[in-house]
C-alpha cells in the first residue's frame, strides 16, 4: 500500500558524521565536472544545498512513493522534467514564488534557490528533447541533461549518493515512507477449506451417503431398542472423517513445506547495493528507496525493483520481454527508467531504486495476480504431466476400473443369493450396497497421489540438507531418469578458488610450484626480474580492466585482506597487492576509470568493452594527456595473442611480435593449460588523438562472425598469466558413481581445449582408452575423434545451411558426434542449449544396429530409451539451455538470479557430487513408489477375492465395511507415509537409470504381490471355512452375523488379515527379493515409528473396539492371538519361498529382471 507522508520518522542519532560517509561525494563537488555550462551550474547548486543539510537524516522527503511511481508508469522525459520540477520546489521550501527577487539580487539568492532555478532551466531542456519524440539524442548533449537529471533525482529528491548510496540508518525511515520491496505473502488454504476439498472425493462421498442411509434404515427397521444399532453407519462416517482429516493435514503440512523452501530460495537470491560507501549484499525484501545498485549482464542481471540509470552506463541493453513480449533488447541511457523483472542482457551500469514491492511495475501485476488466486506455483507443482504420474495415472484407472467391476459383481451377486433369505430386505440391501462400496474404496488407490507427494516432498527437504535446493518436485524423479550429465567446470568440478601460479612476461616464465609462495612474491624476489615500468604496466591494465564489483577491502580493523567479486579477476588483483601496489588507488587516481568525485568526472571519459562468451576478451580505454587514449584488454590467450603485433620486453622495451615469439608465446600458454591452468593475456594499446573508440575492425572478426572493436587490435602484449583452479577432491569419487550408476558425464567448458582436459582427465570424465593406443600424454591432440570438440567445430558439423540460407539442426550428424563426445571447450551458452537439444531428440536408441556396433567397437553403451539431461549453468546466457534440460542445475553461489529462475534444482554449494546425490534420491522417488506399489496392490488383491468370496457364498464378506475401511487407512495413507520416507540406498546407483517407458510394476515385484496376496487369500478362506472345524467351540461367524452377534470367528480373520499386511509391509521394503528382509529398517525412525503405532492400534481394536468395529464383545483369547501372529510372521518364510523359485526361474531364463 502506497505511503504519501513527506515526513521521516522521527530517529535518534542526528551527528553530522554519521551521514558524511553517504553524502561525502556529493557535498564535495565543484564545478569542473564532466558536465558543462547549465549541467555543471546545476551540479554546483545540488553540493551547495546538500552540503547545508548534512546530517538531518529525519528532513522530510520532497518527494512521495506515488509521484515516483507515476514516473515508473510513464517513463518519459516529460513525466521526469514534472516529477524534478514538483519535487525541487518541495525540496526549496515552497513553490518557488521568491525566485523572481532571487534573479535579481544575487546575494540573496539560498543555495535552494539557486538550485530550483538551474533546475527549471534543466527541466525546459529535458521537456525539449520529450517533445521531439526522442529522450536520447545522438548528441552528447541528451544523454548529459538526462544523466544531470537522473543526478538530482538521486541526490536531492532520494538523499542518495551515485558513489556512497544512502545513510544506513534511514532504511527503515524509507520503508515507511516508500513502502516496502516484499510483497503480501499469498494467503494459506485453511485447514477447514482443504477439508472440504478432501470431501469431494467420488467414494467417500458414496460412503458418506450409505453411512447415513444405514444409520437411517437401522434406526427405523430395527426390532426392540436401538441402542447400538446406529453404530456401524456411524462408525463408517467417522472413518471417512479420519481419511478426509489426515489428507487435509498432509495437504496442509505441504504448504508450509512450500513456504519453506520459497524462503530457502528468497534467501538464496541477493542483490549488491552501496550503502555508506560500502557494498554489502542484501535480499530483493530489504532494497529500499534510493538504494544504489550495480547492474551487469554477469552478476546482477535481475532487476529487484523499478530503477532510474544513472550515468556512465557501458552500452546497457536489457531484455524487458517477461513484461512486454517484445523479445528484442532495449538500449537503456542514463536516465532511462528500468523496471523490475526485468533482465540485463549485456553490459553495466549504476541505478537509482525509485520504486519498491506494490509500488512497482511487476509488483503491481504480481500483487494483482495473487488477489485473483489465477496463479501457477511459482515454485512449481507436482509435475501431473511427468512420467512418473503419467505411469501412476494409467495403474490407477486400471485399478479402478477392476475395483468397480469387483464391487459391481458383489453387490449383484449379494443380492441375487441374498433374495428370499429372511430378514429385513431393506436392511440386508444397505448392507450389501456399503460392502459393495467398501470394496471400491478399498480397491481404488487413493493413497497413490498421496504417496508420490509425500515422497517427493520427502525427498526435497532430505536434499536440501545436502545442498541440493529443490524448485520443482517433478525434478526429483525426473533425475532418477537421467542419463547424461552436462557439466561445467569451474565452480561445479573445481573449487573456484582462482589463484595466480604462472606468469610470463618479457621473455621470461615466472612458475610458482611451492603453495606456500604466492606469484608476486616470487616474481619481486626474482634475480633479474621485471623492470618497474612493466610491473606498473600490469597492475594498471588488471585495476583498471576489471569490474567494479571485483574488490580487494581490508575487514577487521584494516588487519585481514578480503574480497568479492568475479574469482578470476580476484586471482589477478591479488597478483596487483602481491607486487606492492593498491587496486584502489590505482583505479581512484586513473582518469575514465574512477567514480569517485566530482559526479563520476573520470569515469565518463573512459570507454568499457565487456566481456562476453563470443568475444572471450574485455578491454577499457582510459583518457591521456593530448586527446589521446590508452586501451588495456584481458582475455583468452589464443584471443589476445592473435591480436597483438607487439610485446614488451623485461625493461619495458616495445618489440615487434615475430612469427618464433608468437609461437613461443604460444607454447607457454599450451604448457599452462596443460597443467589445467586457464590462461588470460595482458596487453595494451596506445590509441592516437582523434581515435574513434567506436569503430570496427574491416577484417577482425569474433568467434561468432561479429566484427571486431578496431581499437582492440595491433595491441602490445604485456604478460600472459596462468590461473590454476584445483580440482574439488570429492569429484573424481563422484564421477565414478556416475558410471557406475549408467550416467555420462560430459564437460562443457569456456576454457581451452587442453585445459579441458586436463581437468576432465584428473575428475575421471576422460579416461586412458579414451585417448589414442600407444600415446602418453594425456593432451588434447591425443585424444581419439570427437572426443573433444571445439565450440566452433561442433557447431559447424551440427548445423548445415538450408536451401532459404538458414541454418539448420542436423540431428544425423549430430548422432554421430554425441556417443562419443565428452569434452566440449571453447564452447558458447548456445552450444550448450544445441547440445540440450540434440541429445532429447536423439533416436539413435532406436537403431539396434548401430548401437551394437558401438557397443563392440568403442564400448559405448546407449541407453535403450531417449537421453534425459542434466544441465548444470551460473551465467544469465545459460538460462535457455536450463530451461531447455530435462533437470537444470544453477550454482547456488556463482549463479545469477536468472539462470537461478530458470532451474528446477539449486546447487547450494556448487559441488558436483551434490548432482550425484540429487541422482540417488531421484531414483529413490521411484523405488519408494514401486515399494507403496507392491504393498497396496498386495492388499487389493487378496482384500477384494475375500470380499468376492464372502458375498458368492454367505452374500456378506467376513471383513466389516468398517473392518476394510482400517484396512484402506492402513494401506494408504499410513503406508504411504512409512514406505514414502524411506531413505536412499548406495545400491540405487550401482544400476542402469529408471526407464521412463518401462512398467513401474518389475517381474520381480509381481511375483511378490501376487505369491503373498496367494497366500493371504489361502489363509483366510481356511480360515473362514475350516476355522470353526479347527478350533473347537468356534460358532460360525456368517451364522451369528444373522442374529447381529460379532463373532470370534470373523474376528480371527480380521486379526489374521491385518497381521499379515503388517508383517507384509516390512517385506515390501524390498524390490530386489533380498534375504534380509530387516535391513536398514531402524534407519528409518519414520516406518518403524508408524509400524508400531498401527500394530498397537490393531489390538485397541481388536481387543476394545467390539461396537465400532464389529469385533467379538470379549476380544481373542490368547490362542487366536498367537494364531494370528504366526500367520502373520508366515510372510516373511512366504517372501524367501517366492523369491528363491524366481531366481531359479531366471537363472534358467524363465523370468526377467
Amino acid at each position: 500500500m502506497e505511503n504519501d507522508n513527506r515526513s521521516a520518522t522521527e530517529t535518534d542519532g542526528k551527528d553530522e558524521a554519521g551521514v558524511k560517509g553517504s553524502l561525502r561525494s556529493t557535498g564535495n563537488r565543484d564545478p569542473g565536472s564532466r558536465f558543462g555550462g547549465l549541467e555543471a551550474a546545476v551540479e554546483a547548486s545540488i553540493a551547495s544545498s546538500i552540503g547545508t543539510k548534512l546530517g538531518d537524516i529525519t528532513a522530510p522527503y520532497p518527494v512521495t512513493a506515488t509521484e515516483l511511481g507515476i514516473l515508473s508508469n510513464d517513463r518519459t522525459p516529460e513525466a521526469l522534467a514534472k516529477l524534478l520540477e514538483k519535487g525541487v520546489k518541495t525540496y526549496a521550501g515552497g513553490d518557488g514564488k521568491d525566485t523572481k527577487t532571487s534573479y535579481e539580487d544575487p546575494e540573496k539568492v539560498s543555495p535552494e534557490q539557486k538550485l530550483l532555478r538551474d533546475v527549471e532551466q534543466l527541466v525546459a531542456k529535458i521537456r525539449h528533447i520529450g517533445e521531439k519524440g526522442d529522450g536520447h539524442d545522438d548528441d552528447a548533449g541528451g544523454h548529459k541533461e538526462m544523466d544531470m537529471a537522473a543526478n538530482v533525482l538521486t541526490s536531492v529528491l532520494l538523499r542518495s549518493s551515485p558513489e556512497s548510496g544512502i545513510d544506513p540508518r534511514e532504511v527503515e525511515i524509507r520503508r515507511e515512507v516508500f513502502g516496502t520491496n516484499a510483497l503480501s505473502e499469498k494467503k494459506l488454504t485453511s485447514f477447514l477449506q482443504l477439508c472440504w476439498e478432501a470431501s469431494h472425493d467420488f467414494v467417500l462421498c458414496m460412503l458418506i451417503v450409505l453411512g447415513t442411509i444405514s444409520i437411517v434404515v437401522e434406526a427405523t427397521t430395527h426390532e426392540g431398542p436401538c441402542n447400538t444399532c446406529w453404530i456401524e453407519g456411524a462408525a463408517i462416517l467417522f472413518s471417512v472423517c479420519i481419511v478426509i482429516l489426515v489428507t487435509a493435514g498432509i495437504d496442509y503440512a505441504k504448504q508450509f513445506a512450500f513456504i519453506r523452501l520459497s524462503k530457502s530460495l528468497h534467501e538464496s537470491n541477493t542483490k549488491s547495493v552501496i550503502r555508506d560507501g560500502k557494498q554489502i549484499s542484501v535480499t530483493d525484501d530489504d532494497i529500499v528507496v534510493g538504494d544504489i545498485l550495480s547492474v551487469n549482464s554477469h552478476n546482477l542481471a535481475s532487476i529487484p525493483a523499478d530503477c532510474v540509470l544513472l550515468g556512465p552506463a557501458s552500452d546497457l541493453k536489457m531484455n524487458e520481454s517477461s513484461l512486454t513480449g517484445e523479445s528484442h533488447l532495449i538500449s537503456k541511457h542514463p536516465g532511462d527508467v528500468v523496471l523490475s523483472g526485468t533482465n540485463a542482457a549485456q553490459g553495466s551500469g549504476k541505478m537509482v531504486v525509485i520504486a519498491v514491492g506494490v509500488n512497482s511495475v511487476s509488483g503491481k501485476i504480481k500483487a494483482r495476480v495473487y488477489e485473483t488466486g489465477d496463479h501457477e506455483d511459482e515454485l512449481g507443482g507436482e509435475g501431473e504431466n511427468s512420467p512418473l504420474y503419467v505411469k501412476l495415472d494409467d495403474i490407477a484407472k486400471k485399478i479402478g476400473l477392476g475395483g468397480t467391476f469387483a464391487a459391481s459383481i458383489a453387490f449383484i451377486v449379494s443380492c441375487i443369493i441374498g433374495l428370499g433369505v429372511e430378514g429385513d430386505s431393506v436392511s440386508n440391501l444397505v448392507d450389501y450396497l456399503v460392502t459393495a462400496i467398501t470394496v471400491l474404496a478399498v480397491a481404488v488407490p487413493e493413497g497413490l497421489p498421496l504417496a508420490v507427494t509425500l515422497s517427493l516432498a520427502f525427498s526435497s527437504n532430505k536434499m536440501m540438507s545436502e545442498q541440493n535446493l529443490v524448485k520443482h518436485l517433478e525434478a526429483c524423479e525426473t533425475m532418477g531418469c537421467a542419463t547424461t550429465i552436462c557439466t561445467d567446470k569451474t565452480g561445479t568440478l573445481t573449487a573456484n578458488k582462482m589463484t595466480a601460479r604462472a606468469l610470463y612476461s618479457g621473455k621470461v616464465n615466472y612458475a610458482v610450484d611451492d603453495p606456500a609462495v604466492t606469484l608476486g612474491s616470487y616474481v619481486m624476489s626474482h634475480q633479474g626480474g621485471l623492470g618497474k615500468s612493466v610491473i606498473d604496466l600490469i597492475c594498471q591494465c588488471i585495476s583498471i580492466n576489471s569490474m567494479n564489483e571485483t574488490v580487494l577491502y581490508f575487514d577487521n580493523n584494516g588487519k585481514e585482506l578480503s574480497s568479492s567479486g568475479n574469482p578470476t579477476e580476484l586471482a589477478l588483483l591479488h597478483v596487483v597487492h602481491e607486487l606492492g601496489e593498491s587496486v584502489e588507488n590505482i583505479r581512484d587516481t586513473t582518469k575514465g576509470r574512477s567514480d569517485k568525485g566530482k559526479l563520476g568526472e573520470f569515469l565518463s571519459q573512459g570507454k568499457q568493452y565487456g566481456f562476453s562468451s563470443a568475444r572471450k576478451m574485455m578491454s577499457w580505454a582510459v583518457p591521456l594527456e593530448g586527446d589521446r587514449y590508452r586501451l588495456y584488454s584481458k582475455g583468452a590467450a589464443e584471443v589476445i595473442l592473435a591480436r597483438c603485433t607487439k610485446f614488451v620486453g623485461i625493461l619495458g622495451e616495445d618489440s615487434d611480435m615475430s612469427t618464433a615469439d608468437s609461437q613461443i608465446m604460444q607454447d607457454v600458454a599450451l604448457g599452462y593449460a596443460r597443467r589445467g591452468m586457464r590462461c588470460l593475456a595482458l596487453a595494451y594499446r596506445d590509441l592516437p588523438a582523434g581515435f574513434d573508440l567506436d569503430s570496427l575492425s574491416a577484417t577482425l572478426t569474433n568467434s561468432d562472425g561479429s566484427p571486431a572493436f578496431e581499437g582492440e587490435t595491433e595491441l602490445t602484449l604485456l604478460a600472459l598469466v596462468g590461473i590454476e583452479d584445483p580440482l574439488r577432491p570429492e569429484v573424481p569419487g563422484a564421477i565414478e558413481k556416475c558410471y557406475t550408476a549408467g550416467i555420462d558425464v560430459r564437460l562443457v567448458t569456456g576454457d581451452s581445449p587442453n585445459t579441458a582436459v586436463s581437468i576432465a582427465y584428473q575428475a575421471g570424465i576422460l579416461r586412458d582408452f579414451h585417448f589414442i593406443e600407444g600415446t602418453t600424454e594425456r593432451v588434447a591432440d591425443n585424444l581419439k575423434e570427437n572426443i573433444l570438440m571445439e565450440g566452433k567445430t561442433f557447431r559447424s558439423k551440427v548445423y548445415r545451411v538450408s536451401k532459404d540460407g538458414t541454418s539448420e539442426f542436423d540431428q544425423a550428424e549430430f548422432d554421430k558426434i554425441w556417443p562419443h563426445l565428452r569434452v566440449l571447450a571453447r564452447s558458447s551458452p548456445d552450444d550448450k542449449l544445441t547440445l540440450a537439444h540434440g541429445l532429447n531428440q536423439s533416436n539413435l536408441f532406436a537403431d539396434k544396429e548401430v548401437c551394437k556396433r558401438l557397443l563392440a567397437e568403442d564400448g559405448i553403451r546407449i541407453f535403450p530409451d531417449r537421453q534425459v539431461v542434466a544441465m548444470t549453468g551460473d551465467g544469465t546466457n545459460d538460462a535457455p539451455a536450463l530451461k531447455r534440460a530435462d533437470i537444470g542445475f544453477a550454482m547456488g553461489i556463482a549463479g545469477t538470479q536468472i539462470a537461478k529462475d530458470a532451474a528446477d534444482i539449486i546447487l547450494i554449494d556448487d559441488n558436483f557430487a551434490s548432482i550425484v546425490t540429487a541422482a540417488k534420491w531421484g531414483r529413490n522417488v521411484y523405488a519408494s513408489i514401486q515399494k507403496f506399489l507392491q504393498f497396496q496392490l498386495t492388499v487389493n488383491i487378496a482384500a477384494v477375492i475375500t470380499a468376492l468370496v464372502g458375498a458368492f457364498t454367505y452374500q456378506i464378506s467376513p471383513l466389516a465395511a468398517i473392518q476394510l475401511l482400517w484396512v484402506n487407512l492402513l494401506m494408504d495413507s499410513l503406508a504411504s507415509l512409512a514406505l514414502a520416507s524411506e531413505p536412499p540406498l548406495e545400491s540405487l546407483l550401482q544400476k542402469p537409470p529408471v526407464n521412463r517407458t518401462d512398467s513401474m510394476i518389475t517381474n520381480h515385484m509381481l511375483a511378490n504381490m501376487l505369491g503373498q496376496a496367494a497366500y493371504q487369500v489361502i489363509v483366510v478362506m481356511v480360515l473362514l471355512f475350516k476355522g470353526p472345524d479347527i478350533f473347537d467351540g468356534m460358532e460360525a461367524g456368517h451364522i451369528l452375523y444373522e442374529d447381529d452377534i460379532n463373532s470370534v470367528h470373523y474376528t480371527l480373520i480380521f486379526n489374521t488379515f491385518v497381521w499379515m499386511q503388517l508383517f507384509n509391509e516390512i517385506n515390501c521394503r524390498n524390490l530386489k527379493g533380498e534375504f534380509n528382509v530387516f535391513s536398514g529398517v531402524f534407519n528409518n525412525p519414520l516406518f518403524y515409528g508408524i509400524w508400531i503405532t498401527t500394530a498397537v492400534l490393531q489390538a485397541l481394536i481388536v481387543e476394545f473396539g467390539s461396537i465400532a468395529f464389529k469385533v467379538a464383545d470379549d476380544g481373542l483369547e490368547l490362542k487366536y492371538w498367537v494364531v494370528s501372529m504366526i500367520l502373520g510372521l508366515g510372510a516373511f518364510p512366504v517372501y524367501q519361498i517366492i523369491h528363491i523359485f524366481f531366481r531359479i526361474f531366471q537363472k534358467n531364463g524363465w523370468a526377467s529382471k
